[in-house]
């Protein structure tokens, strides 16, 4: 049985044939087995889920108890049609997970979902799984993205809030995983005092602390006479009234985009971070390489600049433009 017998892309999304599941289904589906909690990949209405214990929790946090009508933990290798289903920790945020599939006849294939390479404080490392089809993401699939050591840029944080003492910094980071992320780099560049987070961040950084993430005391950015310099709040809040309250904040964003200068611009950002949860160029061709699979397939992001890498270096590769997927802020 060929590769593209086992898992083909379908307008709901990803579709394992002898397991008869989609994978992160953009639409309700039956079945539907998730990778992790961002908007993107979970949504709520399929008739079952298979996820980590972590997923399942945030997609409850984000969505409601009732989010499926039959939830499942993945703990093990789960038996589903003629196939053996593994989740394997994917590096990105809390819960998030790779999905191996291996059928009764035909090849492995890991679907990597969103990864990331270097360690994040706030999750589990990113664990190779062998196989002989690789389904990557290519969000930052070009040569140019090379992200830096997010210590360094907690540097440059630390460097401004020094320079604007008077001044709250204001750090736009997505709710779920980015925010965690932003906080424990900050904790481990010696801020040990409150910071300040917007109430959209509050369940969820409530979340990973009782999952045994220390972030240190935190306070609701609307406290009167907040005692914090540093805030860190969902993108959203910038473009509300929310950010008015604050006088001559030095806004910032963490994201792997603010690379591209001309994007940080566009979002009036004065300090941009470049902090990111998913691989870059030098760590998704690493990745290939140590793997060495026979056939790897890209999901969304530079399919075409990974597409011509693999070519150049030996291995055969496929793009399968799904779309609705990068809705959410990186």
């Amino acid at each position: 049985m060929r590769a593209d017998q086992i898992l083909q892309p379908t307008h709901e999304g990803l579709y394992c044939i002898p397991g008869d599941f989609h994978i992160d289904p953009l639409r309700p589906v039956h079945r539907a087995l998730i990778t992790h909690g961002h908007g993107d990949h979970a949504r709520a209405g399929h008739g079952s889920v298979l996820a980590t214990a972590q997923t399942l929790d945030i997609m409850a946090i984000r969505y409601g108890e009732d989010f499926t009508a039959s939830r499942q933990i993945a703990d093990g290798p789960v038996r589903i049609g003629t196939t053996t289903v593994s989740f394997h920790p994917a590096g990105h945020i809390l819960g998030s997970a790779q999905i191996a599939i291996q059928p009764d006849k035909g090849p492995k294939i890991v679907v990597s979902g969103d990864y990331c390479r270097r360690a994040n404080p706030v999750c589990a490392p990113y664990e190779p799984v062998s196989c002989d089809v690789f389904v990557t993401e290519a969000t930052f699939g070009l040569p140019v993205f090379r992200h830096p050591d997010p210590m360094q840029e907690m540097s440059r944080l630390l460097a401004s809030m020094a320079e604007f003492p008077d001044r709250p910094h204001l750090i736009g980071a997505y709710a779920l995983g980015k925010a965690q992320h932003v906080i424990a780099l900050a904790r481990r560049a010696g801020i040990d005092g409150p910071i300040a987070i917007h109430g959209a961040l509050q369940r969820l950084c409530d979340y990973h602390q009782a999952q045994g993430i220390d972030l240190g005391p935190l306070i609701p950015a609307t406290a009167a006479d907040m005692p914090s310099q540093l805030v860190v709040a969902p993108p959203s809040a910038f473009s509300s009234p929310w950010v008015q309250r604050f006088r001559d904040p030095v806004i910032g964003f963490a994201s792997g985009w603010m690379q591209v200068r001309a994007r940080a611009r566009q979002r009036g950002v004065e300090l941009p971070l470049v902090i990111s949860d998913h691989v870059d160029w030098p760590q998704v061709t690493q990745t290939i390489r140590q793997l060495n699979p026979s056939e790897v397939w890209i999901t969304h992001g530079a399919e075409e600049g990974l597409m011509r890498w693999c070519a150049l270096n030996g291995f055969a590769a496929r793009p399968l433009r799904l779309v609705g997927y990068e809705e959410e802020p990186e």
